[in-house]
């Protein structure tokens, strides 16, 4: 199937916030560390954590297509929600300072996490200084129902506003990794080859339900996306991702389908929940950092690869795969984790 199977892409409202395709690249210093040769497996890297604007991040994607339609319909403030060291937030400010929109956020205690280094450093210090208004709620509070209760006060004093939810996992935020799965796709075809499984964490679904959709949509095997739950619980994560996966295509206007069986989500990394660390999380941001001197995150991309080096070492991916790991972004929580990564 041509690329013009996802020719919506491009009618869709859509501010450009990347430069251009992000890199894939041979981990050629973690093949040899974990003898992959030997079995003829090779593992790439796709670098979307290395963007231009506001540290990176693959919430620019989704971004895109919300700040797309936010100027289309003239908004003028920008109101979104997430937990305290949420990388969506940072982006949505960056993204709203480039763009000249207002921001505020409120951001919700999720991780049972605090002191400065969570609360004041990482995202939260880079929020401010992109000019967002930042509202730290208290523990148990509903950040979406304090964000629609503020833009109803600002549409009342004329404001023109949009609510973006956790992530912005929406099925228009699924068309940012739509058009990333036509991206990857052109690059196989400019690499001459094919990526046999492609890996991704999965929080609020978005990536993953986009990149399911894109590959749909080109006839390019969406079940080869593996994800792994950093947020939810497996079954209701792979419930939402097909949700919005469907959702997306929907607007794509695609008569491509889904099946539940070709959304793969493994949960077995998420540990004691949210934005908790791990020890196999730990072992596998220190091996990307100290072979391939690559910063992975806390939250999303440390527990991802640590699923996928599980999953290397158990004999989930087969001999002579050629594997795919999409690198989120996320480094900025890093030093929020100070305590949790020294030693």
């Amino acid at each position: 199937m041509s690329h013009d199977a996802l020719a919506a892409l491009d009618r869709l409202p859509r501010i450009a916030l990347l430069d251009n395709a992000t890199a894939i690249h041979r981990l050629s210093r973690i093949e040899e560390q974990l003898g992959l040769a030997r079995r003829g497996i090779r593992l790439s890297i796709k670098r979307d954590d290395v963007m231009a604007l506001g540290g990176g991040g693959n919430k620019l994607r989704k971004l895109e297509y919300h700040l797309g339609y936010a100027r289309d319909i003239g908004a003028d403030t920008v109101i979104t929600v997430g937990g305290v060291q949420s990388n969506h937030a940072r982006l949505t400010a960056a993204a709203a300072a480039r763009h000249g929109f207002a921001c505020e956020m409120l951001l919700a205690r999720m991780v049972p996490k605090e002191g400065d280094d969570y609360e004041k450093n990482g995202n939260v210090l880079l929020d401010e200084l992109f000019g967002a208004t930042v509202t730290l709620l208290p523990r148990g509070e509903n950040a979406l129902v304090h964000a629609n209760a503020r833009a109803e006060a600002l549409r009342n004093e004329g404001h023109t506003v949009v609510v973006l939810p956790t992530g912005g996992s929406t099925p228009r935020g699924v068309l940012g990794y739509a058009r990333c799965a036509r991206e990857i796709s052109q690059q196989e075809d400019e690499l001459g080859l094919r990526f046999d499984r492609i890996v991704v964490p999965n929080g609020s679904s978005g990536t993953h339900a986009g990149l399911v959709a894109g590959f749909a949509a080109l006839g390019r095997d969406p079940a080869r996306v593996s994800a792994y739950s950093v947020l939810g619980e497996r079954d209701a994560t792979a419930a939402t991702t097909l949700g919005l996966a469907r959702e997306g295509l929907g607007l794509l206007e695609s008569t491509a389908d889904l099946a539940a069986n070709e959304v793969h989500v493994d949960g077995s990394q998420l540990g004691d929940g949210y934005g908790v660390p791990t020890p196999a999380m730990k072992e596998a941001l220190r091996l990307m950092a100290s072979a391939e001197g690559i910063l992975l995150d806390p939250v999303y991309s440390g527990k991802a690869f640590a699923g996928l080096l599980q999953d290397l070492r158990s004999g989930v991916v087969r001999d002579g795969e050629h594997v795919l790991f999409v690198a989120t972004g996320g480094q900025p929580g890093l030093y929020a984790y100070r305590e949790d990564l020294m030693g």
